[in-house]
């Protein structure tokens, strides 16, 4: 089996084709190749998100450790912010559905919990601090806040800042990687990755870790008619404002 000589590294961001992605990317590189870290929360406080050794880092990763690793290809996938804000809020809906009223008391379940329980407009503007920076931190402006801070929970350190400067920090940053691609063109990906692996890879059309939704449907204006009123749907599309901004700048079609 043809193997790289670059490790590659996929950050992962939620509901935008990655569980596909990281399928065959694991099929064409080997499970035992790939990072064990898959999302940020699991590394041990102070360890390593990218652990050396490995050929594949995919996941829901921080990427502050990058330049650890010797000549990686970077990559990333974006879609149109306000349906990856809707997938996501539809997604973890269908999962919360899926549990058992034990398993939704546990505490790593209490984003599920509160999806289930609140009404969308109490799910992204209620609640005490300690939720809304839960809100802030996976919804608000998400792409600006990864990429800016190269962290998955990194929209804090960017509260105090305006639109522009988490834009410029955030396109400073995106400069670093190989490719963004759009979750519109996976074939420039599949081609991109079939070439520096030496083995096809099968990204389009192919779905993995699907919503409760028809493929192709749009989730954002279904989101949108169950909030409250215009003020809450003007408070949630200004979730994807500064996103807008830094697509446009990086000449992104999502």
């Amino acid at each position: 089996m043809t193997r790289p000589t670059r490790p590659v590294v996929f950050l992962h961001i939620p509901k935008t084709a990655g569980q596909t992605i990281h399928n065959e990317l694991q099929r064409v590189i080997g499970a035992r190749h790939v990072s064990p870290v898959r999302v940020h929360t699991q590394a041990a406080e102070g360890a390593a998100q990218m652990p050396a050794g490995y050929r594949l880092y995919s996941g829901h990763i921080d990427w502050d450790v990058l330049e650890t690793l010797p000549d990686p290809f970077t990559f990333s996938v974006l879609r149109d912010p306000r349906e990856r804000i809707a997938s996501f809020y539809f997604f973890l809906l269908k999962q919360a559905g899926q549990l058992t009223e034990a398993e939704l008391a546990e505490p790593h379940n209490i984003g599920k919990r509160m999806v289930l329980q609140k009404s969308a407009s109490a799910y992204f503007f209620g609640g005490g601090p300690w939720w809304q920076r839960f809100i802030h931190d996976h919804y608000d402006n998400f792409y600006c806040s990864y990429f800016a801070t190269r962290k998955m929970r990194g929209w804090g350190e960017l509260a105090q800042q305006d639109q522009a400067e988490r834009v410029h920090l955030a396109h400073q940053n995106i400069r670093q990687l190989d490719r963004v691609y759009s979750t519109l063109n996976l074939a420039a990906l599949e081609d991109d990755l079939s070439a520096l692996l030496g083995r096809q890879l099968n990204v389009v059309n192919t779905f993995a870790n699907v919503g409760s939704l028809p493929q192709g449907e749009t989730r954002w204006p279904r989101l949108l008619a169950l909030l409250d009123g215009d003020k809450d749907r003007a408070r949630l599309d200004a979730f994807a404002a500064a996103d807008d901004a830094l697509i446009e700048k990086i000449g992104l079609q999502v």
